[in-house]
């Protein structure tokens, strides 16, 4: 006869934690490991998650810069997006 098992498969999150000194003296280390993995600082009492975002810049990017304007407008367009929720 066959018996019934069962699995079950939790998701496990790894993370690292490391200091601000540890991320200073190792920086490169830890920015390409933010691109696969958890990184999180730890500064006093604060959890402070290291964050890899993804985008192509430009040589038109860098030609063309960024003005003020265009600054101030993408982060009252953030702070409205936060706001309406």
């Amino acid at each position: 006869m066959f018996k019934t098992v069962r699995f079950f498969v939790h998701k496990i999150y790894i993370m690292i934690v490391i200091s601000p000194t540890e991320l200073r003296t190792e920086q490169r280390k830890y920015l390409e490991l933010a691109e696969k993995e958890q990184i999180i600082i730890k500064k006093g009492n604060k959890l402070i998650e290291l964050v890899v975002k993804h985008r192509t810049i430009t040589n038109e990017d860098l030609r063309n810069g960024v003005s003020a304007e265009d600054v101030k407008m993408q982060v009252h367009n953030h702070i409205d997006k936060l706001f309406k929720k």
